[in-house]
């Protein structure tokens, strides 16, 4: 900072410098040129004709308007221009005396105060800098809070202090998925242990290994799951590595169909409204988009419940049925691990990384997510896309 300090000052002073320096060769030009014609108009009336001295030749002096229209005695006039000569050269040098000192005395406090001005500019940015290094994991919470008046160096400071604000949310966001991921991935592990050890003991008849197996092979699908939820959201979140043209319509024609059976053991009505639309992204990534959404709404309803899907250039849009869900929780539901009532190991359920996963994925495509709850009961989900329309079937001829 004492470098820009420094290139600062250096600027400012010598701009100053300049200014003054300009100042006084203007000051000089414009007084050396009507030095002598004023000396001449005030010495000239108070000159006695007698005592000109015809031998000494007078240098010759600029003509002015004075010397035009005044009329005087040759002999005034001759003694005005040897007076007002003398006078001249000294009223110059003095003046250049003067100006020197001026000047030199006008570049030292120039220099001064734009030293004090520059570090006084620079301040803001030294408590950045200095905020800036001192923060670690523990002290996110901090921030500079600038009290300054409107300025460029104030909207800084306020970016950084809400720069500081998203990472303080994302570190957390992290830290809470950590130890959810954990706990997760440690329940299952738990599970089998204890089938294993506790199950197993005292040499057990064949139906209950036989249950135990169920539930072994039962746990292990979940912890499968889990972890192919997490590799889908890690994929996600790196972004797209290509993209294509995919009929959003036409995945979301497939992913109900696919799910059409569940939708029937579940007693579960399912109507879709597909307008032809298409967007650019991965296929596969807006598969399981679609089909988190819609699975989602199938399992967190009630027998004789309904699920709505909607597709178009708007965006898709996924509602159900089911119980009340609290709005205060609702922006909560798209992190990992979060669940709008407690935690249950129903067989297909997942880990809570259904939503998370859409959000990730419509980011990665440049959309957003959003949801809110349904008055009587249910949530609605939408999700929106860039799209593009539809390209015109070929003619053919």
């Amino acid at each position: 900072m004492n470098s820009e300090r420094t290139r600062l000052a250096a600027l400012y002073g010598g701009l100053l410098v300049m200014a003054g320096v300009l100042l006084l060769a203007i000051v000089y030009v414009l007084v050396s040129e009507n030095v002598y014609a004023g000396i001449v108009t005030a010495v000239a009336p108070a000159v006695p004709a007698a005592r000109l001295d015809a031998g000494v030749a007078a240098p010759a002096l600029p003509a002015s308007d004075w010397a035009q229209t005044a009329v005087i005695e040759p002999g005034q006039y001759a003694v005005a221009q040897k007076v007002s000569t003398a006078a001249g050269d000294a009223a110059l040098s003095q003046l250049l005396t003067v100006s020197g000192v001026s000047l030199a005395v006008y570049s030292a406090l120039s220099v001064a105060l734009a030293w004090w001005m520059a570090g006084r500019v620079l301040r803001p940015v030294g408590v950045i800098t200095a905020r800036a290094r001192r923060l670690s994991g523990s002290n996110l919470h901090e921030r500079i809070a600038l009290k300054a008046p409107p300025g460029e160096l104030k909207e800084l400071a306020d970016t950084f202090d809400g720069m500081l604000d998203r990472i303080q949310q994302l570190v957390a966001a992290r830290q809470r998925f950590a130890a959810n991921a954990a706990h997760e991935l440690r329940t299952p592990l738990a599970v089998q242990r204890a089938a294993a050890e506790i199950g197993l003991a005292d040499d057990p008849p064949p139906e209950k290994v036989a249950w135990i197996r169920d539930k072994l092979i039962d746990t292990a699908a979940d912890s499968e799951r889990l972890i192919e939820g997490l590799l889908l959201l890690a994929v996600s979140d790196e972004g797209l590595r290509r993209r294509e043209r995919v009929a959003l319509d036409e995945t979301v024609t497939t992913v109900t169909e696919a799910l059409a059976a569940e939708a029937k053991e579940r007693d579960i009505t399912v109507e879709v409204t597909a307008r032809p639309v298409a967007v650019e992204g991965d296929a596969v990534l807006l598969d399981h988009l679609v089909h988190n959404l819609v699975a989602n709404a199938l399992r967190h309803n009630h027998p004789g419940g309904t699920v709505t899907v909607r597709v178009g250039p708007d965006g898709l849009e996924v509602s159900n049925t089911g119980p009340q869900v609290d709005p205060a929780t609702v922006p909560l539901l798209f992190e990992p691990f979060r669940r709008a009532r407690a935690r249950r190991h129903a067989p297909g359920e997942g880990a809570g990384l259904g939503l998370s996963i859409v959000a990730s994925v419509a980011r990665a495509h440049g959309g957003d997510v959003g949801a809110r709850a349904n008055p009587g009961g249910g949530l609605t989900a939408r999700v929106t896309l860039p799209t593009r329309l539809p390209a015109a079937p070929a003619q053919c001829r």
